[in-house]
């Protein structure tokens, strides 16, 4: 490959070489090169611009400039600071290296990119994560808002799901959002389900948190867990029912009264535990799943594809269908596999 200066040195010479009297073709056959190529290099103001041609970065840093910026970020008076503040600070002198992202990019070539204040940094939170194995081991709940025809009043459902199943456990409609109501529908759902022991995850609202609430998970031998501050991922079940629920066909929006919404409320629920397919687990109802009978209905259809593929292989492309039971359930397992992957 010919580089620029080499370039500039040949169109020269054949340029001299046309001065002096010589035709433009033969100029360029006494060197081997074609004429199209001498009058390309002669015309280009812009360098080579094949693809794999090493490019000269302009905003690249010299050496110099990235000592100097890790010997001003040193300094005594601006240990404790960040890139952010350095760099307004040095403008003020009449001193400017490079900007904000490059004093970070060089920090952290050279492992630099630390903490700096004298306080200690923010704590940073684990991520929740429970592990259900069978139905009534981690449940989930939380508050959504619902709608009524008047503009700014609403009503609030309560909701506690299974996560192992998905099906939802118990419910209750209030026109308050308040701690008392969530313990009294967090005892009537224990006693009809006779549950005693769970673990319940929900976010960090205050009727979760409040004294009520947690005094009577305590009662009931129910474990708490809470999301992250923030983090609504954190409660990623509560989160997927309440979009279902809202954009469940025939959802009418809005509500007249709690009756109404209650009788509206009745039908989902039956309609999402005993008909709804749920993507999330193989496809069969949440309470198919609840009472174990999935696992006959999965070795169904797997039997079924088995036989299908024996009469026609030539029709799948791979294997068939996994219709493999699904074992252990997790809240957030995948989410932390994300960030270990991104981490490593």
């Amino acid at each position: 490959m010919t580089s620029l200066e080499q370039r500039t040195l040949i169109v020269g010479y054949v340029k001299e070489a046309i001065d002096n009297g010589a035709e433009q073709k033969k100029a360029c056959e006494t060197i081997d090169l074609e004429e199209r190529t001498y009058q390309r290099w002669r015309d280009s103001s812009f360098g080579d611009l094949r693809p794999n041609t090493p490019k000269s970065n302009p905003k690249k840093l010299t050496d110099y400039e990235k000592q100097k910026i890790l010997d001003i970020c040193n300094q005594k008076e601006y240990q404790g600071e960040s890139p952010n503040t350095i760099v307004p600070q040095l403008a003020e002198k009449g001193i400017y290296i490079a900007s904000e992202s490059m004093f970070y990019k060089v920090l952290k070539e050279n492992n630099q990119l630390k903490y700096r204040g004298e306080s200690k940094p923010a704590t940073v939170r684990q991520i929740p994560i429970l592990t259900a194995t069978g139905p009534n081991q981690v449940w989930s709940w939380d508050i959504t808002y619902i709608k009524t025809k008047v503009r700014g009043l609403f009503f609030y459902l309560y909701l506690f799901m299974d996560i192992w199943s998905r099906e939802i456990t118990g419910w209750t409609i209030n026109e308050n959002e308040s701690g008392n109501v969530a313990a009294d529908t967090l005892d009537r759902i224990c006693n009809e389900h006779n549950i005693s022991e769970v673990w319940l995850h929900s976010d960090n609202g205050s009727p979760m948190k409040c004294a009520t609430m947690l005094s009577r998970m305590e009662a009931l031998g129910v474990l708490a867990s809470f999301s992250r501050p923030a983090v609504s991922n954190d409660n990623p079940f509560s989160e997927s029912l309440f979009k279902t629920l809202k954009y469940r066909p025939g959802y009418p929006g809005s509500f007249d009264t709690i009756e109404v919404a209650e009788k509206w409320m009745t039908g989902f629920v039956y309609w999402y535990n005993h008909v709804h397919r749920h993507s999330g687990i193989k496809y069969v109802t949440p309470h198919e799943r609840h009472t174990g009978a999935d696992i006959e209905i999965l070795k169904k259809r797997r039997q079924t594809y088995e036989e299908a593929y024996k009469k026609n292989p030539s029709r799948w492309a791979g294997k068939i269908k996994n219709f493999d039971h699904i074992d252990v359930v997790e809240l957030n397992g995948k989410l932390t596999k994300k960030i270990i992957q991104k981490l490593a």
